[in-house]
């Protein structure tokens, strides 16, 4: 749908992504739509920018002293926790191809109400991890240039990146793919580097500890760790959030979604078996000293490789964050755009600039949460605790609306014949149990704050419902 930012359209529950059919959904969607200039490659990079190919190098520490040295087996057991939600990410694009992902298909799937709750859980996850990922990015240069404090480099990067998503979607996918080809590259780096003084000084832990621990094996101390993993995943939905600008269809962003979740889960789990093969402190020695946890990984690569190389990748990871933060900015700006264009947050959020076709006002909005998040973490020595133990509850929830929505649409209200049993219903229900277990082996600040955000969104949607009733 090429043209300017304010096309209509029309359609049903066919997945034609705009409601006002049978389903139920209301009618507001076909008023403004964004622009289509999107392909699989763009779609890609934004995936792999969000998550970020270098991921694990912040959480290495923590991951390997919470799972007792088992973090490669972590990570193994977060991609298959992903996995279940990809594959109903893929199930529901295809029924609701907009720009507001799991917010569109809750709405599509379960009703208004549930819906909106699942839009409002993610909005906790989509602004505060691009918050996440701009710290990243200002420790990882403070560490380089010390003079300058973390927290201005934190807003240096807020403010460059929220340039470019001003710009425009294709303009920021452009620089993306550059700056991802530089990730991917440090990052074999390191790998070969890694190989080279394994095979030349062999290991500092035995060669399967990364998959079994090195003190013992712990069910439990991995799938705590895991609540904490899937903090590097979380991005690869953001995928969904672009869908009604991508040239091609639904199943364009349904393959990009699967690729992305593949694709860095096997980068997660290599460069975490490689480091903690090279790791010269154990994991009860991590354990008992936390603030070695947070540079745990950098610390293995200077001892086992060199400074050069400790160097090259902070720089990296400086980038690859802000860059992150670049693709978690503007989903969540899409996020408050299409869910002020149904009419659950103010109108002003759902006006698309004609110029750039992208949700200006919205990203702004976006951008000034996550400024003031990031730089109030990063003027804080705990700031960076604060701030993770927070973002994965919400999006948890919402995936485990994600996978009820399968359910509801294909299963419950059989709006496409009747259902497939393994992929409407066993899937998103086996998906969304594991996801319940993850939540619960979460730390209870995260629970609290998760609890307390999902108040205030029933209160919102209370009052909501009382002004339409009203009305």
């Amino acid at each position: 749908m090429a043209g300017s930012g304010t096309e209509s359209g029309t359609g049903g529950p066919d997945g034609s992504g705009v409601p006002g059919g049978p389903d139920g959904t209301g009618g507001s969607t076909e008023q403004v739509r964004l622009r289509r200039t999107l392909g699989f490659r763009d779609l890609v990079v934004y995936g792999l920018l969000f998550i970020a190919p270098m991921a694990p190098v912040g959480v290495f520490g923590t991951l390997d002293a919470k799972s007792d040295g088992a973090v490669a087996l972590v990570y193994i057991a977060a991609t298959v926790v992903m996995a279940f939600t990809a594959f109903s990410y893929a199930q529901m694009v295809r029924v609701a191809p907009l720009a507001g992902s799991v917010f569109a298909y809750a709405r599509k799937g379960l009703g208004e109400g549930p819906g909106f709750i699942a839009g409002w859980m993610a909005m906790l996850d989509y602004l505060l991890i691009p918050a996440v990922a701009y710290l990243f990015s200002g420790i990882a240069m403070n560490s380089l240039v010390p003079e300058v404090s973390r927290w201005v480099w934190t807003a240096l990067a807020v403010v460059l990146t929220t340039l470019l998503n001003l710009w425009g979607v294709r303009a920021a996918a452009r620089v993306g793919f550059a700056v991802l080809a530089m990730e991917i590259v440090v990052l074999l780096v390191f790998m070969v580097s890694a190989v080279v003084v394994l095979a030349r000084d062999g290991a500092q832990r035995d060669w399967l500890s990364p998959l079994t621990g090195d003190s013992g094996f712990s069910a439990s101390a991995v799938l705590g760790a895991v609540s904490v993993a899937v903090l590097s995943y979380l991005g690869f939905d953001a995928i969904a959030s672009f869908a009604e600008e991508v040239t091609g269809g639904s199943a364009k962003v349904a393959r990009a979604v699967l690729f992305c979740l593949v694709l860095a889960g096997a980068l997660f789990v290599a460069q975490a078996y490689l480091a903690a093969l090279l790791e010269p402190m154990t994991s009860a020695e991590l354990a008992a000293d936390p603030v070695a946890q947070g540079s745990a990984f950098y610390d293995t690569v200077d001892s086992a490789v060199g400074t050069w190389l400790h160097d090259l990748v902070a720089v990296s990871k400086a980038i690859g964050a802000a860059f992150a933060a670049l693709a978690g900015q503007a989903a969540a700006g899409r996020l408050l755009f299409a869910m002020a264009r149904e009419r659950r947050l103010p109108a002003l959020l759902s006006k698309v600039d004609p110029g750039s076709g992208v949700p200006r006002t919205a990203i702004l909005i976006a951008a000034v949460v996550t400024m003031v998040a990031a730089v109030w973490a990063a003027r804080r020595d705990d700031g960076l605790d604060h701030l993770v133990s927070v973002v994965d509850v919400g999006a948890l929830t919402a995936f485990v609306l994600l996978h009820a929505s399968v359910v509801g649409w294909f299963a419950v209200r059989r709006m496409e014949g009747p259902p497939s049993w393994w992929r409407h219903v066993l899937i998103p229900v086996v998906g969304a149990g594991v996801l319940i277990a993850v939540i619960v082996e979460a730390t209870t600040s995260a629970q609290v704050v998760g609890a307390c955000w999902l108040a205030v969104g029933l209160v919102v949607l209370a009052v909501q419902r009382g002004r339409r009733a009203v009305a």
